[in-house]
């Protein structure tokens, strides 16, 4: 029997059916059959979830249907689409949707961080955000907001995979502003905002004022401060353990000459 796959992040990308729709799809499923392929790519489930459960826990049959895409990307970008074209989304779903739709995009184009640089393939990065807001009917500031929100959630995601279902559906309600400093946060706040999320104990805040750029600033360092600290420890405890071999030894060292000529470059900025 063909081993399907179920991706979380896929699976994450679907609205929850809330206890009555899921058990009259279970009902509607038990009576005429499980109608509707699931649809697979690589084996990994992209649309079908709640239809598998249900054919599995009932030894239901059912039959797939395979989809081609070039990439991951491709597959989300799938995904999002159908969800989009058929459920009827809370703001901050379609908000999730639209911004890892746009995030997406530019990976599959290779495009570089910046909106006003070229692509790789020399196309210009802010083609995305232009097409996007067209196809979704909203500004193109909407559109680079919400791949904000997407990579905020996803940030609260590899904390609590809960605590962001709880956001997108509504059951707490965050203030995107809020959300929108998370890039900014420590990791011990990103930890503590999730979990209190997934346990119940998070209160609705006001936006915060607007901030002091010099605040966001130092914000910014103290992460780089921790993350650099971390990444070189990480570097002398396994140099130290693999003192013998020496091969890997140029790559390395313009790996690090890379990244002290980009702090160089940003001290001489500030």
């Amino acid at each position: 029997m063909r081993e399907i796959i179920i991706d979380e992040q896929f699976k994450a990308l679907l609205p929850t059916l809330n206890a009555e729709t899921y058990a009259r799809l279970e009902e509607n499923i038990l009576e005429y059959g499980c109608r509707e392929a699931i649809v697979l790519w690589n084996d990994m489930i992209i649309d079908g979830h709640n239809r598998y459960a249900i054919c599995t826990e009932h030894e239901i049959p059912y039959k797939t249907v395979d989809m081609a895409f070039g990439s991951r990307e491709e597959a989300l970008i799938w995904i999002i689409t159908t969800q989009v074209s058929r459920r009827n989304l809370t703001p901050m779903q379609m908000s999730y949707y639209r911004g890892l739709h746009y995030r997406a995009n530019k990976y599959i184009k290779g495009y570089y961080p910046r909106e006003n640089e070229m692509s790789q393939n020399g196309t210009s990065a802010g083609a995305t955000k232009n097409q996007l807001a067209e196809h979704y009917k909203v500004s193109k500031n909407t559109i680079l907001r919400d791949a904000k929100l997407s990579e905020s959630l996803d940030a609260i995601s590899a904390v609590s995979p809960e605590a962001k279902r709880r956001i997108l559906s509504g059951g707490v309600v965050v203030n995107k502003t809020i959300l929108g400093n998370i890039p900014t946060m420590l990791t011990e706040e990103v930890e503590e905002l999730a979990m209190s999320i997934e346990e119940g104990t998070y209160k609705k805040r006001s936006a915060p004022a607007e901030q002091d750029p010099y605040e966001i600033i130092t914000a910014i360092v103290r992460r780089l401060e921790k993350e650099f600290a971390k990444i070189t420890e990480e570097l002398f405890s396994e140099l130290n353990e693999n003192t013998e071999s020496d091969d890997d030894t140029p790559e390395l060292k313009m790996a690090i000459r890379s990244y002290i000529d980009m702090l160089e470059k940003l001290y001489s900025h500030i």
